[in-house]
């Protein structure tokens, strides 16, 4: 349920401040020689792949992991037998020269846990199954059967604190939105309150046998959910007073690629931004070691943070953070109201432009019948600077010009004017319909705030030069709700000449953090070139932009364009090659906007963490798949070699399927 905006102001507290970056104070917990939270730096971890019986195999990979910068190693125990293992591997990489933290990971095994807590650094319980067995049931409690329940859960929790007391292991209470347990569900539902409050029933058993070596996650593979739980459990710590416990944050079952790096940079870092965070790990379905330098690009960003330009305080917050709701904003053209988000692509740099070189941008010439088509991911507009693109563009595709250069314009009426805040004061002319002004909060006084919630054909493209962007863009918002504008509004990022990873998580951090809050209607990604580059290299990066700002929209659920894959990262749980068939099912389903299919490597990750999907892909034994439609199962231990081809009939039955069209070629 959301709240009113006057019962809003509490909230502050999930983190110091909303406008000045300030990382949150937790206490300290020591993993071995490697302590996390207090004023240690973000610590980056990872987790294994091999099957953990495998010692070498197991030991090989970690070594790779900790020379790609992995503080901390995360290994599966599903059973008594794995968890013995790790004392294997623990020597084997002592003998080798590696000393780094191990930390075990449990699932329904409570036994496992209990004999990994005296080998390992740290253990991980998942709350949602270490003492209960998720059978998707409906029960009605009363609160006495509720505490009979919680007094189940103490009895066998109980044992693995005291063998973490004596032994100085660390604890990772791992909450995740897909696996909460049928007691969490039937009370409080499948929500960010309840993946809180199934870490809390645990964090409030070891604070009562004073133990505190605790860090905590709130783990979701949607966004939005991840998001406002994190936040939430900060809140209800210090509600409760509870200790500040350090936080281990991730984006389950991301995917691989672009899209898994956005969809955990939406995540993780808008989280970061807030300033909450211990421990980052990036979970993507590659090998582990790739997983390290998308953490390390993520986290090395607030290093300096704290020295940004100061953004003015907010008085009064208008929104929950803690629920979704868009922003409201009136119509303007097809931005804004009830339209999706819009995607604006700066294509300024290139000169000369064909009509071959609008494929990039997701729109495409066919010469036969001298026409345009376009995929899922056309942008809805050019942003040409001074020089607009010298033919007719595509139906439905619009070019925004430099005001000076729109003034010239000899087709006033399909070009629009991109205006500065003095053109705009001192226009001579404007558009009878839509009309863009780039203005930033630091040029914000009150006469904007009245002119733009005058004039019904403006939509403003918000933009920012500040380091601690995301809060600074956010702060306007905020003051545009306050003030009961509805203007509709871009948000614009600008970078530099970075490799495509850097662009892929800041622009995901800095403009995702926004739309999964509600703001924004359209997104504006540019890159800033200080030394100009050859046209083909200059296209390269204007399709780049574009893919991003389209893989944001849909990691943060605000636009669907194209196929979502819920895929977890291999473990040493993995029943099949997660990546290969990965690819495979993405080869042959890319083309379904808007399906959410889950591939999970095992009956773990099965049907809790796909929560979201509309279909299911889930390893159940050796060479054998369990077919899901949404959290139902619809067929049992399907040959790996025709489940694919199951998927699809699946897919077919729902008539949820189009025959994929390939793209042509230009002439």
């Amino acid at each position: 349920m959301s709240l009113l905006a006057s019962e809003v102001q509490s909230f502050r507290n999930y983190c110091k401040s909303l406008t000045a970056y300030h990382r949150r104070k937790t206490r300290e917990v020591c993993i071995g020689d490697i302590p996390m939270g207090g004023d240690n730096p973000i610590r980056i971890q990872s987790m294994t792949t091999i099957d953990t019986m495998d010692t070498q195999g197991s030991v090989e990979q970690v070594i790779r992991m900790v020379d790609a910068g992995c503080e901390y190693v995360r290994i599966t125990a599903p059973s008594i037998k794995e968890a013995q293992n790790l004392e294997e591997i623990k020597k084997e990489l002592l003998k080798r020269g590696y000393k780094v933290p191990l930390v075990a990971d449990i699932h329904f095994t409570p036994n496992a846990a209990e004999l990994a807590a005296r080998i390992v650094e740290k253990v991980r319980i998942n709350p949602g199954n270490y003492a209960d067995k998720k059978k998707f049931e409906l029960i009605e409690y009363t609160d006495d059967s509720y505490q009979l329940e919680i007094e189940r859960i103490r009895e066998k929790f109980v044992p693995l604190v005291k063998i973490c007391k004596e032994y100085g292991t660390a604890m990772r209470i791992g909450t995740n939105h897909g696996s909460l347990s049928d007691r969490i569900m039937s009370r409080y539902g499948d929500t960010p309150l309840g993946m809180v409050e199934s870490a809390l029933e645990f964090i409030r058993i070891c604070e009562e046998l004073n133990y505190y070596d605790i860090v905590v996650s709130m783990k979701a593979s949607n966004t939005q959910v991840m998001v406002q739980a994190y936040r939430l459990l900060v809140q209800k710590l210090d509600e409760e007073g509870l200790q500040p416990y350090p936080l281990h944050l991730g984006v389950t079952e991301a995917g691989d690629g672009e899209d898994g790096r956005i969809k955990s940079a939406v995540g993780i870092g808008t989280l970061l931004e807030d300033g909450l965070g211990d421990t980052v790990r990036v979970s993507l379905t590659e090998e582990p070691e790739y997983e390290v330098p998308v953490a390390y690009n993520l986290v090395k960003r607030y290093d300096s943070r704290e020295g940004h330009q100061p953004i003015l305080p907010i008085e009064h917050v208008p929104k929950d953070p803690y629920s979704y709701s868009r922003r409201k904003s009136h119509e303007v053209g097809n931005i804004g109201g009830d339209n999706v988000p819009r995607v604006i692509t700066d294509v300024r740099n290139v000169g000369n432009w064909t009509y071959k070189d609008f494929k990039g941008i997701g729109h495409f010439y066919l010469p036969e019948p001298d026409k345009w088509t376009m995929n899922e991911t056309g942008c809805d507009y050019i942003y040409s600077g001074k020089q607009a693109v010298n033919f007719m563009l595509p139906n439905g595709l619009k070019e925004i010009l430099d005001y000076s250069a729109w003034l010239s314009s000899t087709d006033k009426k399909n070009q629009l004017p991109l205006f500065q805040w003095e053109e705009y004061l001192n226009r001579k002319e404007a558009h009878t319909l839509t009309n863009f002004l780039q203005i930033s909060l630091q040029e914000a006084d009150e006469s904007l705030w009245q002119i733009i919630a005058e004039d019904q054909n403006l939509v403003l493209i918000l933009d920012t030069d500040n380091a601690h962007a995301m809060p600074e863009q956010r702060r306007f918002f905020y003051e545009l709700m306050n003030r009961k504008i509805n203007v509709p509004v871009i948000i614009k990022r600008k970078y530099a000449d970075l490799d495509d990873e850097k662009v892929q998580l800041y622009s995901a951090t800095d403009m995702g953090g926004l739309l999964i809050e509600g703001f924004g209607d359209g997104v504006f990604l540019s890159t800033e070139l200080v030394v100009p580059k050859a046209k083909e290299a200059q296209l390269q990066m204007i399709a780049r932009n574009n893919s991003i700002s389209f893989g944001v929209l849909q990691a943060c659920r605000t636009r669907m364009s194209k196929t979502e894959y819920i895929s977890c990262p291999s473990c040493g749980r993995t029943l099949f090659d997660l990546q290969e068939t990965t690819a495979m099912i993405r080869k042959r389903t890319d083309h379904l906007k808007g399906v959410k299919i889950g591939i999970m490597g095992c009956i773990v990750n099965g049907p809790g963490e796909m929560a979201d999907a509309d279909y299911g892909y889930v390893g159940s034994g050796k060479g054998k798949i369990t077919l899901y439609r949404g959290q139902n199962v619809v067929k049992k231990s399907v040959p790996s070699e025709r489940a694919v081809d199951e998927l699809i009939q699946l897919i077919q039955e729902d008539d949820r399927w189009n025959e994929p069209t390939n793209q042509p070629e230009l002439g």
